[in-house]
């Protein structure tokens, strides 16, 4: 798998499940080029790990409590830009993969990829290269060929309400829980709390129906017909 005289990749694993991150721990353990220095169970601790440990490659899941991949990623590939991020996940839908890769990640596996896979991804993003799984690019090639779509026509924010917590009454009004909303744009519950705060204090409302019928009366979203 690695030439000779090569360095064994230090890579960072983290997941949330403690068994499933323990069984990837284990596996590249018995893998050849691979020295697993570390493992963590969300991004605020993958975060920490990167910046105390320097690793080569982390291998990142995305569906994470507190902070989850896609903003772990962007802050590793921010503040430490000498570390290689690969996803590793069981989500392979447009919205998992295009945020991921947004933020940085040269990597993109799911969680059926076999050992031989892994290895060929780690060692490719070391050397500049994607590491992607042939489903993957094949979905990046897909969306490349399809026509781009028309931008949509910007969104007035009503009350001085910022993008972001228009967006997030948009998603209130869609019926969506502050856990749906957070998956949706990313971003933890905590976040989610505070745009729907400022919200609430920027318009008066005082609950979620007031502003599903805030969005309505504002024009925001139109009514169903039929």
């Amino acid at each position: 798998m690695t030439e000779e005289g090569q360095s064994p990749a230090r890579v960072v694993v983290v997941d949330d499940q403690t068994v499933v991150r323990e069984g990837i721990v284990m596996l590249l353990g018995l893998l050849p080029g691979i020295e697993v220095v570390g493992s963590a169970g969300d991004g605020d601790e993958a975060v920490r790990l990167v910046a105390e440990l320097a690793p080569d490659v982390v291998l990142m899941d995305l569906r994470m409590p507190r902070c989850d991949g896609v903003e772990a990623t962007r802050r590793i590939r921010a503040e430490h830009p000498g570390t290689q991020v690969v996803v590793l996940t069981t989500f392979a839908d447009d919205e998992s993969l295009f945020p991921a890769l947004r933020a940085g990640a040269r990597g993109y596996l799911t969680k059926d990829a076999g050992g031989d896979e892994i290895v060929r991804a780690v060692r490719s993003v070391l050397s500049g290269d994607a590491g992607l799984a042939p489903s993957i690019q094949r979905r990046l090639l897909e969306r490349l060929s399809d026509p781009e779509p028309q931008p949509a026509a910007p969104i007035q924010a009503p009350d001085g309400l910022t993008t972001r917590e228009t967006e997030v009454l948009l998603l209130i009004a869609d019926g969506l829980s502050n856990q749906e909303i957070a998956r949706k744009l990313h971003v933890s519950t905590a976040t989610v709390k505070t745009h729907i705060n400022n919200l609430f204090a920027k318009t008066g409302l005082k609950d979620r129906a007031q502003a599903v019928r805030y969005a309505y009366a504002k024009g925001l979203v139109r009514p169903p017909t039929g």
